[in-house]
């Protein structure tokens, strides 16, 4: 119910400054939404396509990015698609595999010198969390792979938060 119950909001307290949240309630990382309906306005790869295009993060130090997504592709039923390296047309943009893949490309190479987690949350689909991790693995982007999240309707109650925030905390100052 409130901004001060959210994990993100406790990271921050503790890292230092926000400089951006960039999340939308119910976004999928590809074009593809719940039933089938078209999300390209509020996926991930059209948030950062557009900061790229504002210069976002060209004028901003980015030195940390999480990324916490693929929950609502994955309840969503989003087609998975197959791994495309570069290149991708807006049409494999709807596919979960190659808007992942395309994702991590675009904050790398805008972000060479910032750390990128990528945190996997828990019920995924197994070929979704497969695939993230060996994306981030091959891109050097540091997996956070949530477990035993306190959660009512597959959504993290209050202790879920900390619970996120936790693990989250955990790996970040490990490395």
């Amino acid at each position: 119910c409130k901004v001060e119950q959210t994990w993100w909001y406790d990271i921050v307290n503790e890292m230092g400054t926000l400089i951006r949240n960039c999340s939308w309630s119910g976004s999928t990382i590809c074009h593809t939404g719940y039933s089938g309906k078209d999300y390209r306005y509020r996926s991930f790869v059209t948030r950062i396509q557009k900061l790229i295009q504002e210069n976002y993060f060209k004028e901003n130090k980015v030195d940390t990015i999480f990324v916490f997504g693929g929950t609502n592709d994955s309840w969503a039923d989003a087609p998975l698609g197959e791994d495309i390296k570069s290149g991708w047309t807006t049409e494999d943009l709807y596919k979960v595999f190659p808007a992942f893949r395309c994702l991590i490309n675009m904050l790398v190479s805008e972000n060479p010198s910032a750390k990128i987690y990528c945190i996997i949350n828990t019920g995924l689909k197994p070929e979704i969390s497969s695939f993230y991790k060996s994306v981030c693995r091959e891109n050097g982007v540091d997996i956070i792979e949530l477990h035993d999240i306190d959660k009512v309707y597959g959504h993290p109650t209050i202790k879920g938060m900390q619970e996120i925030k936790n693990q989250v905390m955990d790996c970040v100052k490990v490395k």
